[in-house]
């Protein structure tokens, strides 16, 4: 589908979403008790073969599953972590911090880049995404930093690593280097997000009503949706169908609906200003046409990160690492070896 129609699409979809929710509010409305009771019932009804048949999450993730896909998987505290450790062995440890829901194979060019370097590299899924489990518990910040930690910890990487993020990577490094600045010997930013506040929808803090209306009318423009990151989508058409595997397993629709409520008043200000006079080195990779995290923020985030590096990376949506490899890479690279 061409992406201009795959837009038009969500946007419509969200619209009749919001049409119908409307709708139904109404209806409740404007019937007397206990006909409202009747009618919410008979939607109930209605509605329990719609969703069922909508639901893209029809798939349990077991062992059995594990099995079959390449990477590692690891126990943690909160549940199965996929993870892939490549390169050579002695070499400096780089770690790959993927964005807020692409599984890591968002860092394909990049793993090839660096372990070609002589790097070791790690990459992997955080819970709710990808292969790793998707427990039922708050997606906030303190799940993310442990998850990483313990990671670390089981695969016995206690030396200083090179740490970094793309786009909520950003937001997941800085909290790890802020609460454990001994363990982190650089930074790379590539196209970042933060924590700060914000509002979620109403109907998201009715869990039963959310799930109902997400898995009918949205989940299943989630994959499309993630061409948005480039600017050159035509060049990636296999990119939907990639990210759609994940969404065959019950509990990453659970995990997102968590991520929106448990963050809702995280604020990282005040993380980034501490992280930001910090001594060690810091770079920082910006696709100039990125339509995401629009590129100008990196004028603010230098301001509170004098010491960063900016590499500026034309032709390039928030995906730096996949439309434009070899700037972003020589560049990664010569950082590191300095």
């Amino acid at each position: 589908m061409p992406v201009c129609r795959a837009k038009d699409r969500r946007t419509k979809i969200r619209s009749i979403r919001a049409a119908v929710l409307r709708m139904l509010q109404q209806m409740l409305r404007s019937i007397p008790w206990p006909g409202a009771a009747s009618a919410g019932l008979l939607l109930l009804t209605i509605a329990g073969p719609v969703y069922r048949a909508a639901d893209p999450e029809k798939l349990e993730l077991t062992a059995e599953v594990r099995s079959t896909v390449p990477g590692s998987f690891v126990s943690l505290k909160d549940g199965y972590t996929h993870y892939e450790l490549a390169g050579p062995p002695g070499g400096r440890v780089v770690v790959l911090a993927c964005g807020a829901t692409v599984p890591y194979y968002v860092w394909d060019p990049t793993l090839k880049a660096l372990t070609g370097a002589g790097f070791r590299v790690l990459r992997y899924d955080y819970y709710g995404r990808g292969y790793s489990d998707r427990p039922d518990i708050a997606y906030n910040q303190d799940l993310y930093v442990r998850q990483l930690t313990q990671l670390l910890d089981a695969l016995n990487i206690r030396e200083p690593i090179d740490l970094a993020g793309l786009s909520f990577g950003g937001s997941l490094i800085t909290s790890f280097a802020d609460r454990y600045p001994q363990r982190v010997r650089s930074l790379v930013y590539v196209d970042p997000g933060f924590r700060e506040p914000y509002t979620v929808e109403d109907i998201a803090r009715v869990k039963s009503a959310w799930e109902f209306f997400t898995a009918v009318f949205e989940e299943n423009t989630w994959a499309e949706g993630q061409l948005d990151d480039f600017l050159h989508p035509e060049r990636f058409p296999d990119w939907p169908d990639r990210y759609r595997v994940q969404l065959q397993y019950k509990g990453f629709r659970r995990a997102r609906l968590s991520e929106a409520i448990s963050n809702e008043k995280a604020n990282q200000s005040a993380e980034i200003i501490r992280v930001g006079r910090h001594t060690r080195p810091v770079l920082l990779i910006w696709g100039k046409q990125d339509t995401n995290v629009a590129f100008e923020n990196s004028a603010d985030l230098l301001k509170v990160m004098p010491r960063a590096k900016l590499v500026a990376v034309d032709s390039a949506g928030h995906l730096p690492q996949w439309e434009q490899p070899d700037v972003v890479h020589t560049a990664w690279i010569a950082f590191l070896n300095r």
